[in-house]
């Protein structure tokens, strides 16, 4: 079982009160027993329980070990959340499991949701971590408006994905494994032909994700698995 530790302080790592619960209320574990934490940073650390409480637990740390990066490159998904909110929600739990850094909720002309609920979304996120015993926890960043993210992206490699009515490379075809990079997918209405055109002038290229119409989930689990699969 690996918990999520940010807090790590003068040799000791405090838990909050929602994984101190989880410790001791549900794992039954005592003082003196061994745990493996993260971070969230890159670090995994062993670590011995000092301090149980029902809000707050202590360890001591034992050993600090940091996690190889994963990739040569980073990798950030721009995506619209969906009007089914549990439909986003499983698309950052598998995003996470498969392999992501950085994750941008977009705000688009055919969005059908222009509200998040972040501390949820941040939860879902740690417990993918965990989940999949990874040592770094993606980037969730605010919700954006289309304009101001194509405007503001810094990666050298830049993908939009949408489905024209013009043949356009396939995502797989135009990806390098050694530049950061961030991919673009718009709600179920897909981007407007105004919003592929300000990617376009702000060095997006568009590309294709295959032949299928695809559920935008579906959409960016295939983009991070492309991605991880070069």
């Amino acid at each position: 079982m690996l918990f999520y530790c940010p807090k790590i302080e003068n040799g000791f790592a405090h838990l909050d009160e929602e994984e101190s619960r989880h410790l001791l209320s549900v794992l039954r574990r005592k003082l003196g027993d061994r745990l493996q934490l993260t971070d969230g940073q890159g670090f995994f650390y062993e670590a011995e329980l000092a301090e149980a409480g029902k809000r707050h637990a202590s360890a001591r740390i034992i050993s600090k070990k940091m996690s190889p990066p994963e990739r040569p490159a980073r990798l950030h998904i721009a995506m619209a959340p969906t009007k089914q909110i549990e439909r986003f929600e499983w698309f950052l739990e598998k995003a996470v499991e498969i392999g992501v850094d950085e994750i941008t909720p977009l705000l688009c002309r055919r969005s059908e949701r222009d509200t998040i609920r972040a501390d949820r979304l941040e939860k879902i996120l740690v417990s993918a971590m965990k989940q999949s015993l990874r040592a770094r926890l993606p980037k969730l960043n605010e919700l954006t408006r289309f304009q101001q993210f194509i405007t503001n992206s810094t990666e050298s490699q830049k993908r939009i994905a949408w489905c024209s009515d013009t043949l356009l490379p396939h995502l797989k075809t135009t990806l390098s494994a050694d530049q950061n990079t961030v991919i673009a997918i718009g709600p179920e209405g897909d981007f407007s032909p105004e919003e592929v055109a300000l990617a376009l002038q702000n060095g997006f290229t568009e590309v294709s994700l295959g032949a299928a119409r695809l559920r935008t989930e579906t959409a960016g689990v295939l983009a991070v698995s492309v991605f991880n699969l070069l």
